[in-house]
């Protein structure tokens, strides 16, 4: 087993590993039928047993690959897996002004704003940047969620500016 294979293996134990404790934790929130306050952490915690247990089956299924596929495709997986730091530090970035901003400013603006520009960050160097595109599901997205939390789940998200 190669050393990449045994992080591989090593992260997806331990992902499922918390994922259940979490699951377990969520499981405790107290709550009511119908839709409460354990609704979403049981989801989350659902959904992350699935890819702790997706990622574990992934780094058992490429144990079992020969050594000489494997090496043929270990260039191309490290090329593809560099990432650039100066991406990380602005996604950081426009995350700690989404944080700082969000009350006073509101989450349909805020997040709105985030979403636009971090899809210009994530956007690969040799790729056309799609403003329209990226604009539009950047409105749209945090008005749906939105309407979603007020309408369907009865909670207000912070309104901010738009709160008139």
């Amino acid at each position: 087993m190669t050393t990449a294979n045994k992080k591989e293996l090593t992260i997806g134990v331990a992902m499922l590993g918390a994922s259940i404790a979490y699951l377990v934790m969520a499981y405790r929130v107290p709550g009511h039928d119908g839709i409460d306050a354990a609704t979403v952490p049981t989801l989350l915690a659902i959904l992350l047993c699935l890819l702790g247990a997706l990622q574990t089956l992934s780094a058992i299924g490429n144990r079992a690959r020969p050594a000489a596929e494997s090496d043929a495709d270990a260039p191309e997986q490290t090329s593809a897996s560099v990432v650039e730091p100066l991406t990380v530090l602005k996604t950081l970035g426009l995350i700690l002004i989404y944080v700082v901003l969000l009350g006073p400013v509101g989450f349909p603006i805020m997040t709105a704003l985030y979403l636009y520009l971090q899809f210009i960050v994530l956007t690969p160097v040799n790729q056309k940047v799609r403003h329209l595109l990226y604009a539009a599901i950047a409105v749209v997205t945090p008005a749906v969620i939105y309407l979603l939390f007020r309408e369907a789940f009865d909670l207000l998200l912070p309104a901010g500016l738009l709160n008139f």
